[in-house]
């Protein structure tokens, strides 16, 4: 469905060139996607809106805390969440180059071979565990782990953790003693257990896709790499994607060719956002904004899933968290440990344990741990007053579904963004479930040992379901794993095909998290690199 003329297209301002490809986000998936062209032989434009990722506060595991809400991420939020105690949820995501690999706890998690056999189940052929496990495998370098189901020559590293608070290794003790098994690969033959989480980390620093898949082809003439630029919309010429127009950090307005194809992986939440802006999307949706229609989607923007957590808060006994650590003559002492050795504190992840289990007896886990040796609190909420350890469980297959539109057709206008958030009573009965099982960690010997007591959701052992469920309405917040926006599937319906192709428009693919048909049971960094390296091979097989 057209509305416009489809010979006709807009190209304001200064040209950038002409490229064999344009890829648009320098996140996880974008620097996976240049590196891949590049090394190919094709040209490529790399745009990102943010700054580079030179502040230090990137490059140490410890510090990503420090660039949540800073230039370096966009702070999305949602509309009063009726569901979540009218609350205005907040959604952190990477405005860097690496993207959310910049910004993230660096955990490496790929979720299990069912998730991707029920895509496969549901329509996505050729999108299988047995499909998908060769891309986890070619990114992968593993320090310690090898075999049919890892990889060692990949240009993303990673690896144990360098560094092990002692709560984070109560915790790991404290489950066991409950009875949960030991897991020491998490992304091996069985997810289920408690144990350390393996990191996207080197050489005690951050390994995001920028400091590895872009690095490695950084010199390459090849390569053009813009920051600072806000992609405005795709231009679009009888019926092809043929390049972009956008705006730069002074303000100007240029645009740029390309010769091949232009690719989206600017992320669950701004890529819907472009094919918007750009012409597709549901027709009276973009119709009432007075933007053409270039191709009528009604997906686009819709099937909107994240993963979210609710924190179990247990004090210490003794000042032994990571609270202070960054002030005075500690932080000090962590900072020459640090430059001088790459050891210490800051190489930490701060997430260094945690598990996957199965509260519901499916035979299946449903939730997944996060544990932090500190009391957190969240976007615009301070933590509890004082040291203690946060355990976060976190329900890994939301029912809940929300949706993105636009308010207005100026792309710098913040989304119109609905979470959908505990809306399925089944999202909050896991939540629930998953406290009851922190609840009883926290009090087992190994934390008990270093623990005075539970601040929240309460001291009491025998709080009923309603206060619980309270405690998840009032609490709970995204683990930042937006999703499923640009569903891809292979139906007619899908916003993508199979190979990541928008359907109605020519030369155009997306690949990132928003094409993920279902959340994966897991953190999303690792799958959506995953996504990235296959699209590189579908558009370098069209292209041979």
């Amino acid at each position: 469905m057209q509305t416009s003329d489809p010979n006709k297209s807009h190209r304001p301002g200064a040209s950038a060139g002409s490229f064999d490809y344009i890829v648009v986000g320098a996140g996880s998936a974008g620097c996976v996607l240049a590196c891949r062209l590049v090394q190919a032989g094709r040209s490529v434009l790399l745009l990102e809106a943010g700054p580079a990722d030179n502040s230090r506060f990137v490059h140490m595991p410890a510090t990503f805390v420090r660039v949540i809400g800073t230039e370096r991420t966009w702070l999305y939020e949602t509309s009063p969440q009726a569901a979540a105690a009218g609350r205005v949820m907040h959604v952190p995501q990477g405005r860097t180059l690496g993207g959310g690999s910049s910004v993230n706890a660096m955990v490496y998690t790929r979720g299990t071979p069912a998730d991707y056999d029920d895509w496969a189940q549901a329509g996505c052929a050729g999108w299988a565990w047995s499909d998908v496990l060769p891309a986890f495998r070619k990114a992968e370098d593993n320090q310690r782990l090898a075999g049919p189901l890892h990889g060692n020559e990949g240009p993303l590293r990673v690896s144990d953790a360098c560094h092990r608070h002692p709560l984070s290794l109560a915790f790991v003790k404290a489950a066991q003693q409950i009875g949960l098994p030991y897991n020491d690969d998490f992304n091996g033959r069985r997810q289920e257990g408690v144990g350390f989480y393996q990191s996207t980390t080197f050489e005690g620093r951050r390994g995001s896709t920028a400091a590895t898949y872009l690095a490695a082809v950084r010199s390459s003439p090849l390569l053009k790499v813009l920051t600072g630029v806000l992609v405005q919309q795709v231009l679009i010429e009888q019926g092809n994607a043929v390049g972009v127009s956008y705006q730069a950090a002074d303000g100007s307005q240029g645009h740029a060719l390309a010769r091949c194809e232009v690719l989206l992986s600017a992320g669950a939440l701004a890529s819907p956002k472009l094919l918007m802006l750009s012409g597709i999307g549901p027709a009276d949706h973009l119709q009432s904004l007075g933007l053409p229609v270039r191709a009528h989607a009604a997906e686009v923007g819709a099937n909107f899933q994240d993963h979210l957590e609710v924190s179990v808060y247990g004090r210490c006994r003794e000042p032994i968290s990571l609270l202070g650590q960054d002030e005075g003559l500690s932080a000090l002492r962590h900072g020459l440990e640090y430059e001088c050795f790459k050891s210490g504190l800051l190489t930490s992840t701060v997430v260094e344990s945690g598990g996957f289990f199965d509260t519901s007896g499916s035979g299946r886990p449903d939730v997944q741990f996060h544990v932090l040796p500190v009391l957190v609190g969240d976007v615009h909420r301070e933590p509890l007053p004082g040291h203690g350890i946060s355990l976060n469980p976190c329900f890994l297959r939301p029912q809940s579904r929300g949706r993105v539109r636009l308010r207005d057709a100026q792309a710098a206008t913040p989304i119109d963004f609905d979470g959908g958030y505990l809306q399925a009573q089944e999202d909050v009965d896991t939540l629930v479930r998953g406290l009851k099982l922190a609840r009883r960690i926290l009090r087992a010997p190994a934390l008990q040992q270093v623990l005075s007591g539970e601040l929240l959701p309460g001291p009491q052992a025998d709080l009923p379901d309603t206060a619980l469920e309270e405690h998840v309405r009032q609490f709970a917040k995204t683990v930042y794993h937006p999703a499923g926006t640009c569903r891809l599937g292979g139906d007619e319906a899908s916003v993508v095909d199979l190979q990541l192709r928008v359907r109605g428009v020519g030369r155009l693919r997306v690949a990132d998290a928003s094409v993920m048909p279902r959340l994966i049971s897991a953190n999303t960094n690792a799958p959506t690199i995953m996504i990235a390296e296959r699209c590189a091979e579908f558009v370098l097989a069209g292209q041979s």
